[in-house]
C-alpha cells in the first residue's frame, strides 16, 4: 500500500498520548497511525526526529470582520496568519463585518467574501440578536455552527445585545433543532463607563461581578430550556463553581478561555497600553493561576484566540475610548506552550485544550485528532526552539500585539492542510 504522504515524529501528539509513530496519509485523510520505524511506503517521507507532531489546531473564535470591516482584517490576512501558528481551521464571528452574520442571506454574502481567499478551512457562526428568531433554524439548515449572542452591548450597533426575553426566546428556539448557543457573558447591571484613561478605572468598569451575573443567567435559561450554551472568552476565575454547580443541575454548559487571560496579567499592563485592552478584562495574577486550574480540572475546555483586530487608529488613546480587542492568532500555540510547559503540562494538554476541544464543541468532525479517519491536518512543531515576538514578522492585517518583545518557546515549522502545505482553505459546513 502506496501512502501519499508519511510523517514519522518521536513525539507524535495522539489522541492517548504522546510516542513515537508514523503517520500515514491518503486521498487528504490520515489513512494509518504506525509504528515510527514501519516499513510505509510513500511518495514523500518525511522525518522529524525529536520534533513534535502536533494535530493542525482548530480555532473557534476568530473576528475576521470582512466583508465591511476589511481594513481590520479580512480572510486572506487572517488565514495566513492562522496558518503560521499552526491553525488549520477557524470558525468566524458573525459581528464586526457588514452585514452581521444573523440572516441566510448574510451568510451568503461572507462566504462569497470568503471564497478563494482562505489559507486554511472556515466554518462560520450565525449570530442571536433581538428580533431575528425566524433566522435561526435557517442559519442552522444553512450550516452554520452554533449563535453567538451578547448580554451587554458589543461595541457595534448592527450587532445588538439580548435581554433577559430574547435570550430565552432565542435559547428555547434552539434548544427546538439541537443547537449552540455561544455567549459574551457580561452583564450590563455590573458595567460601568470607566472614570479615567488607566487601566486601573476600567478594570474596575468590568469586575468579575458582571462575568458571574451573566453566566448565571445563561445557565439558568439553559437548564430551563434544555439548549445547549457556551461561555466564550471566559476571564474570571470564581466564576468556576458557578459553572459546575449549574451542570450539577442539568445545565449542559461549557466555557472557554484565551492566551491572554492564561498568561498576561493587570499588574504588567503599562500606562497607555491599550493593545492590551479587551473585554471582559485582562485580570491579575492569582486570578490567571485559578484559569490554569480550572483547565487543569476540566472546567474549562478549550483555549482559542478571541482574535479581535482593528484598525490602529482605533487603539489611539486612554483605555476608556480605544476598541477593545486582542490579535494573537498567529501566537496562540507558542503563548500556551511557552506557560503551560513552565506549570509542568506538557503537549498532550496543549493539543486536547486548542485542537480537540474546540473541535468538539463545534461538531467539527474529522478534526483535531491525529487518528485514522481523520483529516491529516498536521502541525510541526519545534517545542524547545525559543524566539522573540517580532509584530513585523505576523502575517495578521495589523502588527498590533501586546505580545511584542516577549520570548517565547515553541516554533511552527511546517503545516499541512488534509496532507497538502497549508494555504488551499475550504468553506466548511456543519454537517448534520
Amino acid at each position: 500500500m502506496t501512502y501519499d504522504l508519511v510523517v514519522r515524529s518521536r513525539r507524535t501528539v495522539l489522541p492517548d498520548g504522546e510516542r513515537p509513530a508514523a503517520v500515514g496519509v491518503r486521498d487528504g485523510r490520515i489513512a494509518a497511525v504506525a509504528a515510527y520505524d514501519a516499513p510505509l511506503t510513500a511518495r514523500e517521507d518525511v522525518e522529524l526526529a525529536d520534533r513534535a507532531l502536533l494535530p493542525g489546531l482548530v480555532d473557534s473564535h476568530v473576528h475576521v470582520n470582512e466583508p465591511g470591516r476589511t481594513e481590520w482584517e479580512g480572510f486572506a490576512t487572517a488565514t495566513r496568519a492562522a496558518a503560521a501558528g499552526g491553525v488549520t481551521t477557524i470558525v468566524d464571528m458573525p459581528l464586526n463585518s457588514l452585514p452581521p452574520t444573523v440572516t441566510a442571506d448574510a451568510l451568503a454574502v461572507k462566504r462569497a467574501a470568503a471564497e478563494g481567499r482562505c489559507a486554511v478551512d472556515v466554518g462560520f457562526w450565525g449570530g442571536a440578536v433581538p428580533g431575528n428568531r425566524a433566522e435561526l433554524r435557517t442559519l442552522h439548515d444553512a450550516g452554520v455552527y452554533g449563535f453567538k449572542c451578547f448580554l451587554s452591548p458589543s461595541g457595534v450597533e448592527e450587532f445588538p445585545e439580548l435581554d433577559d426575553a430574547g435570550l430565552r426566546e432565542a435559547m428555547t428556539e434552539i434548544a427546538g433543532f439541537g443547537g449552540l448557543l455561544i455567549a459574551h457573558a457580561e452583564d450590563p447591571g455590573h458595567l460601568s463607563e470607566p472614570d479615567g484613561p488607566g487601566y486601573a478605572e476600567f478594570l474596575a468598569s468590568r469586575p468579575p461581578g458582571a462575568e458571574a451575573a451573566a453566566i448565571a443567567r445563561v445557565a439558568r435559561l439553559a437548564a430551563e430550556t434544555g439548549c445547549r450554551a457556551h461561555i466564550v472568552h471566559l476571564s474570571d476565575a470564581e466564576s468556576l463553581p458557578l459553572l459546575a454547580g449549574w451542570r450539577a443541575r442539568g445545565a449542559r454548559i461549557s466555557a472557554e478561555t484565551c492566551p491572554h487571560y492564561l498568561t498576561l496579567t493587570a499588574e504588567q499592563v503599562p500606562d497607555g497600553g491599550t493593545e492590551f485592552k479587551c473585554c471582559p478584562p485582562i485580570r491579575d495574577a492569582e486570578n490567571r493561576e485559578g484559569l490554569w486550574r480550572g483547565l487543569a480540572d476540566g472546567s474549562i475546555g478549550c483555549v482559542v484566540s478571541d482574535h479581535s483586530p482593528c484598525a490602529p487608529e482605533l487603539k489611539k488613546g486612554g483605555f476608556d475610548t480605544a476598541w477593545g480587542g486582542i490579535s494573537s492568532l498567529q501566537l496562540g500555540l507558542p503563548v500556551i506552550w511557552t506557560a503551560a510547559r513552565a506549570r509542568g503540562h506538557d503537549l498532550c494538554d496543549v493539543a486536547r485544550w486548542m485542537a480537540g476541544g474546540p473541535a468538539e464543541l463545534t461538531g467539527l468532525t474529522g478534526k483535531g485528532r491525529v487518528e485514522e479517519g481523520y483529516d491529516a491536518d498536521l502541525v510541526v512543531f519545534a517545542p524547545d526552539r525559543e524566539f522573540v515576538v517580532d509584530p513585523g514578522a505576523l502575517r495578521q492585517r495589523h502588527p498590533v500585539t501586546p505580545y511584542a518583545g516577549m520570548s517565547l518557546t515553541g516554533v511552527v515549522e511546517r503545516v499541512w492542510l488534509r496532507g497538502e502545505p497549508a494555504g488551499h482553505g475550504r468553506l466548511l459546513r456543519r454537517r448534520p
